[in-house]
């Protein structure tokens, strides 16, 4: 008995061929003998772009010679419907430039795409067919159905962006430095008084007092470097720059002498003052100072030195006069560490607004030291208004970022006059931000730090270059680093990077990775997480098709 019903279906499906060789109109009644594919067969969105192939598959004796089909791609959405190019096929008696599908059967495929539009999550993709004999068109009552969408999951990419704070150069201790010169005159390695009145020996004991009578500051050293000019017998240079070491010190002591706590004080010498020599006398007006450089590139000698320099007699007398006594003298280097406020106190300056007394670096500071970004804002805002900082209105276009006031953002950088990486990085937030893509890239590119490369992989991931995307996040953690890897279905990699992430779009990213692994339990779970941190996901996991096929776990 199954065996003659069998039978009798294969007749009806031949009689039906046949009859739609002889009578065009029975191509329709003979529809479901086509096949239909589509790949994927769930539509997926990448880069705002919906691509899809579809290939129809027609039995042997289906298509009538005279008979032509116009094939129409449809994609039916919440809200809509977006219609495709259409192929147009013909029978082997068309004339026309169709593709052809002979009476022995054949197949026709054609790629589509469209833009996606919101709403498209729910979505599928439907071919309308109509036949075309003679002079009448006589639509297909029921559209052929190919496929089911559209996936959007990279559309949960953070395009927030990651903003730089430009660094401040506080210290917590410094050092300041005043440096003095004591003169000799040639092979001589006493004192002068009329070197100690000089307005920089003043100003060096000046500094040690007051460095002495400051709490906040603490003489840490003194250097005494004493020299030889490069004149004269090398022997007696050494024994003249290791006197007049000794003999500033005892002029530095005598001056200081009221002075306590004056730190070590450390004595070194230099015999004869070559690289000194070199400096003054490419930095003269000397007629023969190349020729006097040249000399001295050639030879390492400081006896065949001197000795070819003296031989321009001219040249050497000019050298004596003018050069060689700068270099007879002792370099008097004091050295105070001071201590600057601490982080308490200034932390007790912004609370009490007491911030006049503080200089850019130490607002700078101070404004990291704060927990709520207003305060940092109004400190980055002061720091701009009075020293003209870039790094102010930098900072202060980094916090605005933060708190999501993007016009606020765009005027602080407007105010930057520098460009370099991190306000190059910032701008592209901004353009980012503002949907400029194109523009975001290159800032990013140029730009060239850490954080723009994870900026850049946004863009890639926007742009659907899901394997870019890993690789600039392959160092991450974040939760774009764990998208970029479910996009390119690396879900082990994916599930490492979001167990250390408690945020609703990372429950949600949980979610449809074990949808993809057909966990059903672990979809409910994790959907339950993320709706309890952000209840506006549920209305998404409704239309979102990853959860088709777990209904009651959204």
């Amino acid at each position: 008995m199954k065996k003659v019903f069998f039978n009798l279906l294969t007749v009806v499906s031949v009689g039906l061929l046949v009859s739609a060789c002889s009578n065009p109109s029975k191509m329709i009644d003979a529809a479901d003998q086509v096949q239909k594919s589509c790949d994927p067969q769930v539509l997926e969105a990448k880069a705002d772009v919906i691509d899809a192939r579809y290939t129809l598959t027609f039995p042997a004796k289906y298509f009538h010679k005279k008979a032509v089909l116009e094939v129409i791609p449809v994609l039916v959405y919440d809200g809509g419907e977006e219609v495709g190019a259409s192929k147009w096929l013909q029978g082997e008696g068309v004339s026309s430039n169709y593709t052809t599908i002979p009476q022995t059967g054949g197949n026709a495929s054609q790629a589509v795409q469209f833009k996606y539009k919101e709403g498209m999550q729910s979505a599928h993709l439907d071919l309308r067919v109509k036949l075309h004999y003679k002079e009448k068109a006589t639509d297909f009552p029921t559209p052929f159905k190919l496929a089911d969408g559209t996936i959007i999951t990279y559309k949960l990419v953070n395009t927030d962006g990651v903003p730089v704070l430009a660094p401040n150069a506080y210290q917590q201790t410094y050092t300041e430095t005043q440096e003095a010169q004591i003169k000799y005159q040639i092979q001589s390695a006493a004192v002068r008084s009329s070197e100690l009145s000089k307005a920089d020996i003043k100003a060096l004991k000046a500094f040690l007092e007051e460095a002495s009578k400051n709490e906040r500051k603490q003489i840490a050293e003194t250097d005494i470097v004493a020299y030889a000019s490069p004149d004269g017998p090398e022997q007696l240079n050494t024994k003249l720059s290791a006197d007049r070491s000794k003999t500033a010190k005892s002029a530095l002591d005598n001056a200081t002498r009221r002075i306590k706590n004056k730190g070590a004080v450390n004595l070194s010498t230099i015999s004869e003052d070559w690289d000194g020599f070199s400096e003054l006398v490419a930095a003269s007006t000397i007629q023969d100072k190349d020729l006097i450089l040249r000399v001295l590139s050639m030879y390492n000698d400081p006896v065949v030195r001197e000795r070819e320099i003296k031989n321009m007699s001219k040249v050497y007398q000019v050298l004596a006069d003018k050069v060689l006594p700068e270099l007879r003298r002792a370099s008097v280097i004091a050295n105070v560490t001071v201590q600057n406020y601490t982080d308490q106190e200034l932390s007790d300056f912004v609370a009490q607004n007491n911030l006049e007394g503080l200089d850019v670096e130490a607002l700078l500071y101070a404004a990291t030291l704060v927990a709520d970004n207003a305060t940092k804002a109004s400190l980055y805002e002061k720091a701009g208004e009075k020293f003209g900082d870039w790094r102010a209105y930098n900072n202060l276009a980094y916090v605005r970022l933060l708190d999501g006031k993007l016009a606020d953002a765009k005027t602080a950088l407007a105010k930057v006059t520098v460009t370099n990486g991190i306000v190059k990085n910032n701008n592209g937030v901004v353009a980012l931000r503002e949907g400029r893509i194109d523009d975001a890239e290159k800032l990013f590119t140029e730009a060239k730090l850490p954080a723009a490369t994870q900026n850049a992989a946004v863009i890639a991931i926007l742009k659907g270059n899901y394997p870019d995307a890993v690789s600039k996040l392959a160092s991450d953690n974040s939760f774009n680093a764990a998208l970029a890897n479910v996009l390119v279905q690396n879900y082990s990699k994916a599930s490492d990077i979001l167990k250390n992430l408690d945020t609703a779009k990372a429950s949600y990213l949980k979610a449809v990775i074990a949808a993809r692994s057909g966990n059903a339990s672990q979809v409910t779970s994790e959907l339950k997480n993320a709706y309890a941190k952000d209840a506006s996901l549920k209305a998404q996991a409704q239309k979102d098709i990853e959860f088709a096929k777990f209904p009651g776990s959204i």
